[in-house]
């Protein structure tokens, strides 16, 4: 409850860049007491017919009475918030909260009103709902702006305390109508006297959230395509002289052939031109629009540069210069500003520190680069933080690509240096959608908002494969030039949760293009069955392994021989594609000693014609690199040099329509025609299956995201209880760890009894402690070091009468100290059964996250934990369990007992639920979990409780605060 002294502070924390339905950005903050001459500027220039509308009568102009209520806030009862670019308004919306009696804040009396007699009466009681209304610019409507506004009031509401909003709008406003019942809230809506009344709740639903992301992505990746698609550069700092960045950066753009208006800009030129390009001192003095700005100018001189390209209307900019948050403190505080002062002209930045953007769309043909050679159009995007790794991608994706377009070549490229603005989340919401790209690869050296990143690449791998490495994964710290949250988290628990998205982990950029190329070129697999031919028995034995070893289950290799021809492949190839037992196949070739490259190409054409004959199965080759199969192969697929004998002795031809033109019969911008199939080439085999496991894992991931599950309700849940318990608990201090009766009764709320351990402070208690709980009984000692370690004999078990007790009593104290050292409880005993643990965790980057293992050194030792991000629904938490290299332990290995993993699964989802409902609960461990054959029992818990930190994930739309 916000009280007096408070009232009137400026909550800065309400400020926030959005970017708009057009790609542009503008600026969300409140209004104060200083923007008078703005709120006056603002509405001078707003129509007469929106001022009726906002007024419900002609309002021609603001009174000083009007400009003071408009300006004069006390951001509890009465907020008025004002979307701005470049510093000036483009529309303002304020809510009042009205009292008990129907009265709007800002004519509600004093807290005591003055009755007759002198006597006080105390005002009508404050009400949680409010009056609100906006009022947009002529200019700037069609943008999105109030739907970005309403999201941003209704935070504010709800944070103090306001559950409901009222609207009172003219019939014929149909543009502010569709603004309120498009929003998502649940919603009443009436007719008198002439006017709508909207009455809106603010508690977000399903619908609302679906409704904000679903205008995130469009306005996101909206914001990218204005940069990946211009229709007008500028390359300011373009030298006079060949040689330099922006010269070079010119020059790549003109000569990729981009199919838009090209300028140069460089304040000491001369000539009317630069590399046959029109050159000008200013952008200013361009008389044409410019979309997109190029700035190759040294550090010091980027903001003047960014200033009047703001004042031209430039709507986005690719910094490529250098001396920013990668150089340290006063670089870090030079790329804040450089943020701040782009987004209040409305303009997105790729950089600092950039290597640039490239588009291969015929219709764009944008290199905006340092790549001096432009990538072959083709279907696969890129994205690298790093422009070292950028060359190194695009240098493999065209040696491996051989004459290939239109498959395996490039359809947009980012990279994005230090990050400061446009992010891998924003090109993952343009990739999402992109009809031009069917797989995206990401090199990522850090996640600037990882839940975000969670979320949109889940949905992103729904559609099209997601193929991520990552950087810096053990320098302990990202990159400097990246500012990012670090995580607690271990790597592997990282991957899990990316993989649980949906993500294709690998390890390197030579595995990243590999399973790239193979996504690119392929199908999806129907299952792990792989069948393996060739004419290298040694080349099959060791795929068969690499299969093994990748969790593939191969079929035993198919061994034609040295002496194997193209028709004997061709065979081969047919027949394994034709047996519903395999889902996949691997292809080993070693040349023939004299073997010709007409022998290449006759082999390339056979494995292409079987291959197109089942175009629902992989097809992969393993080749030793001394003839130019895999040349061959990544050539455009055409009639053979040399006929191949088939085993009915025709002349061997791919069918036209399965297959490429020559090269010189295909524009290196036409389309794949439809059915065509290009076989992607390893150079070993453990590459080849390393590539296709990762592909079968994504391909049963897209099955199963089909059914995702859901999170289960359970009747037993306390929720409310639980809440008002953590609220009395936080009442004392900003963080505690909860005492053990608090935790036991925190978990029962959820339906998580924790079996019952008394305090054994001396021999006596201890006996009082078992006759109260019933033999059998355990005595454990609960000193940090030994909690927890039956291992180190700091546990006595099956303990049956008073004397056994006393004696085991006696063993502990001897061995490891004195009773209050060793914090003895006694508890009684669990049925049989396997030691898990089960954890949840709230990690500042990676979010609320659930973990389970089995419990021991082994487990520990050995790593092995599996991990799932929080809400987990019943199909996570099934495959959580089931992932663990030592589940079978709970299946019945070797001979024991099952033991019932319902009921584990049903305590993963508990736990999760108890996590997701109060994000308070910041750490939750329960060790260990005893699984016995028929339920569990939990015998040891720790709670602990925090407030938590703000979500940058939930709430309205913002950019990241830089």
């Amino acid at each position: 409850m916000q009280t007096s002294s408070d009232r009137r502070e400026y909550p800065a924390h309400w400020e926030a860049d959005v970017v708009l339905r057009d790609g542009g950005t503008a600026r969300v903050r409140p209004i104060t007491v200083d923007d008078a001459e703005r709120l006056v500027s603002f509405y001078e220039q707003v129509s007469d017919e929106s001022k009726y509308y906002r007024f419900f009568a002609p309002y021609p102009r603001l009174s000083a009475k009007d400009v003071h209520r408009f300006t004069h806030h006390d951001f509890v009862d009465r907020v008025g918030l004002a979307a701005t670019v470049g510093g000036e308004f483009i529309a303002t919306v304020r809510y009042d909260r009205i009292d008990a009696a129907g009265m709007p804040a800002s004519s509600r009396p004093s807290p005591t009103t003055t009755l007759a007699g002198g006597r006080s009466a105390p005002a009508p009681p404050v009400s949680d709902e409010a009056e609100v209304a906006f009022l947009v610019q002529d200019a700037h409507q069609g943008r999105g702006v109030a739907s970005a506004l309403l999201e941003h009031i209704a935070a504010v509401a709800r944070e103090r305390g306001i559950r409901r909003f009222a609207a009172e709008v003219l019939p014929a406003n149909t543009k502010m109508i569709k603004v309120f019942t498009d929003a998502g809230y649940q919603q009443q809506r009436s007719f008198e006297d002439g006017v709508v009344r909207l009455e809106l709740d603010l508690e977000p639903t399903d619908r609302s959230l679906a409704v904000q992301r679903a205008r995130e992505q469009r306005a996101e990746a909206r914001s990218v395509q204005r940069l990946l698609a211009p229709g007008s550069v500028a390359v300011i700092g373009a030298g006079r002289t060949p040689g330099g960045v922006g010269r070079g950066v010119l020059a790549n753009l003109r000569d990729a052939g981009f199919t838009g208006r090209l300028y140069a800009v460089n304040r000491a030129v001369q000539d009317e031109e630069l590399g046959s390009v029109p050159a000008y001192r200013s952008i200013r003095e361009i008389a044409e629009p410019v979309d997109l700005a190029v700035v190759a100018v040294p550090a010091e001189h980027v903001p003047q540069v960014v200033a009047e390209c703001g004042e031209h209307g430039v709507q986005g900019l690719v910094v490529l210069s250098a001396g920013y948050a990668e150089s340290g403190p006063q670089g870090r505080e030079r790329q804040r500003e450089l943020v701040r002062q782009a987004r209040t002209h409305g303009m997105r930045i790729v950089g600092p520190n950039a290597f640039g953007i490239i588009n291969t769309s015929p219709g764009i043909r944008l290199n905006a680069s340092l790549a001096p050679e432009m990538p072959r159009p083709g279907r696969i995007g890129l994205f690298a933080q790093s422009g070292a790794i950028g060359i190194a991608l695009l240098s493999r994706l065209h040696r491996r690509g051989g004459g290939v377009t239109g498959v395996t070549g490039v359809s947009t490229f980012v990279s994005s240096g230090n990050r400061a603005d446009v992010s891998g989340n924003d090109v993952l919401q343009y990739w999402y959608d992109d009809p031009d790209t069917d797989v995206a690869l990401m090199y990522l050296e850090s996640i600037g908002n990882p839940r975000k990143f969670t979320r949109l690449a889940r949905r992103t791998a729904a559609a099209k494969p997601l193929v991520v490495v990552q950087g810096a994964r053990h320098g302990g710290a990202p990159p400097q030039g990246h500012p990012v949250r670090a995580t607690r988290l271990p790597q592997a628990t990282v991957s899990d949760l990316l993989r649980q998205a949906g993500v294709i982990r690998v390890d390197t950029i030579t595995e990243l293009v590999d399973t790239g190329l193979l996504l690119a070129r392929q199908p999806l697999p129907a299952g792990p069955r792989v069948a393996i031919l060739g004419n290298s028995e040694s080349l099959g034995l060791l795929t068969y392994d690499a299969c093994l070893a990748q969790g593939l289950g191969p079929l035993p290799p198919l061994d034609l021989t040295t002496g194997a021809s193209a028709g004997d492949f061709h065979a081969a190839l047919a027949r394994a594609l034709a047996d519903d037992a395999c889902d996949a196949v691997v292809v080993t070739a070693i040349p023939a000693v004299g073997e010709t490259s007409a022998a290449d190409e006759a082999l390339a054409e056979a494995l292409r014609s079987a291959a197109a004959a089942a175009p629902a199965k992989p097809v992969l080759v393993v080749h030793v690199e001394l003839g130019g199969l895999a040349d061959a192969l990544s050539r455009a697929a055409g009639t053979a040099p040399h006929a191949v004998p088939l085993p009915d002795e025709r002349p061997a031809r791919a069918r036209v329509e399965d297959v490429l033109p020559p090269d010189d019969a295909l524009p290196s911008d036409a389309p794949r025609p439809e059915g065509a199939r290009l076989i992607p080439a390893y150079p070993a085999a453990e590459r080849a299956v390393r590539a296709l496991a990762e592909t079968v894992r994504y391909a049963q991931w897209r099955r199963d995201a089909a059914d995702p599950g859901k999170v289960p309700e359970y009747e037993d849940i306390d929720e409310k209880g639980a809440a008002d318990q953590i609220d009395t608990l936080l009442a004392r201090g900003e963080g505690l760890t909860l005492g053990t009766d608090q935790t036991c009764a925190l978990l029962a709320r959820y339906g998580i009894p924790v079996r019952e351990a008394r305090p054994a402070p001396t021999p006596d208690e201890a006996v009082a402690a078992a006759r109260a709980l019933g033999y059998p009984v355990a005595l454990k000692a609960t000193a940090p070091h030994l909690r927890h370690r039956a291992d180190l004999g700091g546990v006595r078990l099956d303990l049956t009468d008073e004397e056994q007790l006393r004696r085991a009593y006696a063993e502990l104290t001897g061995l490891f100290g004195k009773p209050e050292e060793l914090r003895p409880v006694v508890q009684g005993m669990a049925p049989r059964g396997v030691d898990t643990v089960v954890r949840a965790v709230i990690d500042p980057a990676a979010g609320a996250v659930v973990s389970f293992g089995l419990a021991g050194a082994a487990s520990q030792l050995l790593g092995d934990t599996a991990h799932r991000l929080i809400p987990v629904t019943d199909r996570d938490a099934a495959s959580l369990v089931r992932s663990i290299r030592t589940a079978p332990l709970l299946f019945g290995w070797r001979g024991s007992a099952p033991v019932d993993v319902a009921a584990l699964e049903e305590l993963l989802l508990r736990v999760s639920r108890l996590v997701d409902d109060h994000p308070e609960v910041v750490a939750v461990s329960l060790e260990p979990v005893v699984v016995a054959r028929y339920g569990l029992s939990v015998l040891g818990a720790t709670v602990r409780l925090a407030r938590p930190p703000a979500r940058d994930d939930l709430g309205p739309r913002t950019l990241p605060v830089y």
